[in-house]
């Protein structure tokens, strides 16, 4: 990743809401030329401010813990992948049996089903049928090793299915709807109030309605941006996206595996 591409990751939310920002304080220097400023500066002004951080700080503790668990999902789920593949590698290298080899063929195509189904591109139900199609092979490895291999395959499988499960939710549910919808009506008020509220002189009102308007508007859409943090299918996706290195690495060692172990067979 190149030095631009860093800079423009990181300042990428301060970036989209500059515009925004821009046009409250032209909104602001045309209400103060044209004698617009019909509201006198309260102390409540302040209240009402510290009140929205503080929904904003609520709101941004709940989302965070998803995203820190979420962090970790993409890593957990390659490992489990993983490690029934391993056991797949193993009856194949000592039996050479044909669902061995059929089975790890068939754990690289449900890679790219969970790759194409974090950018949208196959349903929840479709990955979970070719989840459960594993079960096919469990039956066919009975013959050609021990129950407590298959016990363990049986034990990973059902651990990708509740990893694939809490995804699923962390990506379809909104942490406290009613709450960003409060948050941003505040938001939306407040910077409507310093608009049109008298503060002398001007330059010390373009500069407190700046601030105050970038903190609260940041705040906002950082929150969006961390609720969901699987949003691979969004055109216009944010930069908090969570990596899925651990799974593209793991189908690239795999692949390797496979054309190996079938060379060498």
């Amino acid at each position: 990743m190149t030095m631009i591409s860093k800079l423009y990751k990181k300042w990428y939310l301060a970036l989209k809401i500059l515009p925004f920002v821009g046009l409250i304080i032209i909104l602001k220097f045309i209400a103060h030329q044209f004698n617009g400023e019909f509201i006198s500066l309260n102390p409540l002004f302040s209240g009402v401010v510290t009140a929205n951080i503080f929904l904003l700080g609520f709101l941004l503790a709940g989302v965070l813990t998803d995203y820190k668990e979420s962090e970790k999902l993409p890593g957990e789920l390659a490992i489990s992948i993983e490690t029934i593949a391993d056991e797949c590698m193993i009856i194949y290298k000592k039996t050479k049996a044909k669902p061995a080899e059929e089975s790890l063929v068939y754990i690289l195509g449900m890679i790219d089903s969970i790759n194409g189904w974090f950018y949208k591109k196959e349903s929840t139900r479709s990955l979970m049928d070719n989840l459960s199609g594993l079960n096919d092979f469990f039956l066919d490895f009975e013959s050609l090793t021990q129950a407590n291999f298959i016990a363990r395959l049986k034990q990973e499988q059902s651990v990708i299915r509740r990893i694939l499960t809490r995804i699923h939710t962390i990506r379809e549910t909104s942490f406290v709807s009613a709450g960003y919808a409060i948050a941003e009506a505040i938001t939306v008020f407040l910077i409507i109030g310093l608009i049109f509220v008298k503060i002398d002189p001007i330059y010390e009102a373009m500069f407190f309605i700046s601030a105050i308007a970038f903190l609260q508007t940041y705040m906002i859409v950082l929150i969006k941006d961390l609720d969901n943090p699987f949003e691979f299918y969004v055109k216009e996706r944010g930069t908090d996206e969570i990596s899925l290195k651990p799974l593209n690495d793991f189908r690239q060692r795999l692949d390797e595996k496979i054309k190996s172990s079938l060379k060498n067979s």
